[in-house]
């Protein structure tokens, strides 16, 4: 008997399309609000019809690949995720980061992130929340390299013509706080080279501030980024250089094991 043509099948090309929604929800929750996508944000972002986006959820939730509060039934990325992006080349760094960020979250009483470059930009791939926070979990999801402590850790340290890509195009005013001016974010970058870590304060969302420092290979390009953050209330700009300290070092332990 001839095999019967799949009829979610899209184009040509041979496409599933349930596969290329599901995927399509998923990115639109890495890239939607810190607190999650609700079904029907996630599904007008999509186009897609919101019954549809609610039964592909469900099934992503079931795997893990989402998660879904209880209480306000938003969607968040789920720790599938990260299991995936362990498998994907990346897996030594992070088992390696591991415990350096939960010696500094145990230390400073705040969230520790690693995220590592992925398609010109920055993806958290691991973090260490303390028990006693409640927070939104950020793996998974894309950073803003202008407008975060992380991202910008890394611009520093890339060559100067993947910085001016990076510069050239419109940059998002995210807060008032954001840098969106090429010659200012050019003379931080400057400053993150001689200090050896990066500061935000509210740059992306309004009361966030964060540390990071860079992971560097022996040929001194960037392979990741560790950062602090959390509220400005714990984490005011007198802070900023104790951190700064931590982070510097967890960066040096981590390329050990990692650019070797």
């Amino acid at each position: 008997m001839a095999q019967q043509p799949d009829i979610e099948a899209a184009g040509s090309a041979g496409r599933i399309q349930s596969v290329e929604r599901a995927i399509a929800l998923m990115e639109a929750i890495a890239s939607g609000p810190e607190q999650g996508s609700t079904v029907a944000e996630a599904a007008d972002a999509c186009g897609i019809n919101r019954a549809t986006a609610w039964r592909l959820l469900a099934t992503l939730e079931h795997s893990h690949y989402v998660e879904k509060d209880p209480f306000t039934n938003r969607y968040t990325i789920g720790f599938a995720v990260n299991r995936l992006a362990r498998s994907a080349g990346i897996d030594r760094l992070i088992n390696r980061c591991h415990p350096i960020l939960t010696r500094l979250s145990q230390e400073t009483g705040e969230t520790a992130s690693l995220a590592v470059p992925r398609e010109l930009g920055l993806t958290y791939v691991d973090e260490v929340v303390p028990p006693s926070l409640m927070t939104v979990r950020w793996i998974g999801r894309k950073v803003s390299l202008h407008a975060t402590s992380a991202g910008k850790a890394m611009l520093a340290w890339l060559p100067h013509s993947e910085v001016s890509s990076v510069l050239s195009a419109p940059l998002t005013g995210h807060t008032e706080a954001t840098h969106t001016e090429t010659d200012e974010l050019e003379a931080e970058l400057e400053e993150i080279r001689e200090s050896g870590y990066s500061i935000a304060a509210g740059e992306l969302e309004q009361g966030v501030h964060g540390v990071s420092a860079a992971i560097r290979d022996r040929q001194r390009s960037p392979i990741g980024v560790i950062s602090i953050w959390g509220p400005k209330e714990r984490i005011p700009h007198g802070r900023f250089a104790e951190l700064g300290a931590l982070v510097v070092s967890a960066a040096l332990e981590a390329v050990g094991d990692a650019a070797g």
